[in-house]
C-alpha cells in the first residue's frame, strides 16, 4: 500500500450525503443564489467541501484509522463549511426567509449570542466526551448525526457574525468577544485531548485493517496511536485558534471600513 493509492481507494459513498449536498444546492439556487456571482462561488464551493470532507479520505481514515483525521474532519465542518454557506446567502435571500414569522421568531432566538454560542460549544465538547465519541465510531447512524449536529450549531454560532442582514450583526466588539470565548472553548478542549492519557478512544488504538493501509500509516507516517492523539489535540488547539483568528481580523478591517458614524452608534 502506498500513500497514493490510499488516498484513491479511501473513499466511501453515502448516498444520504450525496442526496443532503444536492438538496443544498437546489434549494439555494431556487431561492436565487445563482443571481449572485460572488455568493454563488461561496455556496457552491462550500457544498464541494462538505461533500469531499464527508465521503473522502479524510472520513475513512478518521473512522478507519485515525483520530488525527477525525479532528481534522470536524474542523473544517464547524470553521470552513459553516461559515461557507452563510457566506453564500444573499440579503434578499436571508430577508425572505425572516419574513415568515415562525422562521423570524426562531432566528430571533438562536441569534443571541449565549444561545449560539452554548450551542455550538456545547456540542462541539459533548460529542468528544469518550463514550458519545466512541459511539459514532461504532454506529454509521450516530455518526451521521453528529456532523448533522456540528454543522447545524455551527452554522447557529457563525450568523451573528457572518449573517448578510446588517441588523441582526454583532456590532464589532461584541463580535470579537464572542469568537475569542469560543477560540478559548476550542483551545482548551484541543489542549485536554493533546494531554489526555492514550486510549481515551480505543478504536484507535487497535484498529481494523480493511484497507490494508496500517502498516503504511504505523511504519511510512509515523502515526502510531499515540502521536496521532497528540497531533488530533494539536489541531484543534493551533489550527482553530488560527482560524478564529482570521475571522477576528476580518471583523476588525470591516469595522475600520464602516463611516463614522455606524461606528460611533454600534
Amino acid at each position: 500500500m502506498t500513500t497514493g493509492r490510499l488516498l484513491a481507494e479511501a473513499w466511501e459513498i453515502e448516498p444520504s450525503i450525496v442526496i443532503g449536498c444536492v438538496l443544498l444546492l437546489a434549494v439555494w439556487a431556487s431561492a436565487g443564489g445563482l443571481r449572485f456571482r460572488r455568493e454563488a462561488v461561496w455556496f457552491v464551493t462550500g457544498v464541494a467541501v462538505l461533500l469531499l470532507d464527508l465521503v473522502g479520505p479524510l472520513d475513512v481514515l478518521g473512522d478507519e484509522y485515525l483520530f488525527s483525521a477525525h479532528m481534522l474532519e470536524h474542523l473544517v465542518l464547524v470553521l470552513v463549511v459553516a461559515p461557507m454557506l452563510l457566506l453564500g446567502l444573499t440579503e434578499p435571500m436571508a430577508r425572505r426567509i425572516v419574513a415568515w414569522r415562525p422562521a423570524a421568531a426562531v432566528e430571533r432566538v438562536l441569534r443571541r449570542p449565549v444561545v449560539a454560542w452554548s450551542l455550538a460549544v456545547g456540542t462541539l465538547w459533548l460529542w468528544h466526551a469518550p463514550p458519545l465519541y466512541n459511539a459514532t465510531l461504532a454506529s454509521e447512524q450516530v455518526h451521521i448525526l453528529e456532523h448533522l449536529s456540528f454543522l447545524v450549531t455551527w452554522t447557529i454560532y457563525w450568523w451573528p457574525v457572518l449573517t448578510p442582514l446588517p441588523e441582526h450583526r454583532l456590532d464589532p466588539m461584541a463580535a470579537l468577544l464572542y469568537l475569542y470565548a469560543a477560540m478559548v472553548a476550542n483551545s482548551v478542549l484541543g489542549i485536554l485531548l493533546t494531554f489526555a492519557p492514550l486510549g481515551l478512544y480505543p478504536a484507535y488504538v487497535s484498529p481494523g485493517d480493511e484497507l490494508g493501509a496500517l502498516r503504511l500509516i504505523r511504519g511510512t507516517w509515523g502515526l502510531t496511536p499515540g502521536p496521532d492523539q497528540q497531533l488530533g489535540g494539536l489541531l484543534m488547539w493551533v489550527l482553530g485558534m488560527l482560524a478564529f483568528l482570521w475571522v477576528a481580523m476580518a471583523v476588525i478591517a470591516r469595522w475600520y471600513r464602516m463611516p463614522e458614524k455606524e461606528v460611533v452608534d454600534a
